[in-house]
């Protein structure tokens, strides 16, 4: 599995909070970039992100002077971040959960930034799929299931379906539990090598 630090851009340009959004869209303009990442104040200070949507919907929307307004009042902070060491399938899942488009990879200090983009065009998903382990599946549909419970409320009929493929998944994690815990070395040597005779005798 690739991680966020192998595919990340590590040339991030970023802005200090009390500039103004006129300040931002320039740079944006001349780095042809959708986003920046916001300085820190001091060390324990969150890192903050700008993007493109935030002046749009914030400022023109609107009509405000961006010249009149600074970062900081339009900025999402703190933002989301991603440990570098995370894997590109988690990260794309952390960005589907969230609802963003790219984040900071961070490690104490700034490292880089990664995107939607970045996935697409710098892993290896397509090439080697990671299929997400039955635990992965399980914290998935939890997540899935309060989002729907907070949207449709606790009682409806929706909210419970979602709960009932939660249990679903935690029946099948038990299951399989239990078999491992009942194979024998035979049955995984009959894994790997299903045409051998001792198998076959085993089988029969």
């Amino acid at each position: 599995m690739m991680t966020a630090e192998e595919i990340m851009t590590r040339d991030v340009v970023t802005i200090n909070g009390s500039a103004t959004v006129a300040d931002a869209v320039k740079l944006m303009k001349d780095k042809g970039l959708r986003a920046l990442v916001v300085n820190r104040r001091s060390d324990r200070d969150p890192y903050g992100i700008v993007s493109e949507t935030d002046i749009v919907y914030k400022v023109a929307a609107y009509g405000k002077d961006p010249k009149e307004i600074r970062v900081y009042q339009i900025m999402t902070k703190p933002c989301v971040v991603v440990n570098p060491e995370l894997g590109v399938e988690y990260v794309a899942r952390l960005f589907a959960n969230t609802r963003i488009r790219r984040a900071p990879v961070i490690k104490g200090n700034l490292l880089g930034i990664i995107s939607v983009s970045d996935i697409l065009r710098k892993s290896d998903f397509v090439e080697k799929p990671k299929r997400l382990f039955i635990e992965d599946k399980i914290e998935v549909a939890r997540e899935e299931a309060r989002k729907i419970c907070d949207q449709q409320g606790s009682t409806s009929a929706a909210c419970a379906a979602a709960w009932d493929v939660v249990e679903e998944l935690q029946a099948t994690a038990a299951d399989q539990r239990r078999n491992k815990e009942n194979k024998t070395t035979l049955n995984d040597y009959c894994d790997d090598h299903p045409d051998a005779l001792e198998c076959r005798i085993y089988e029969d």
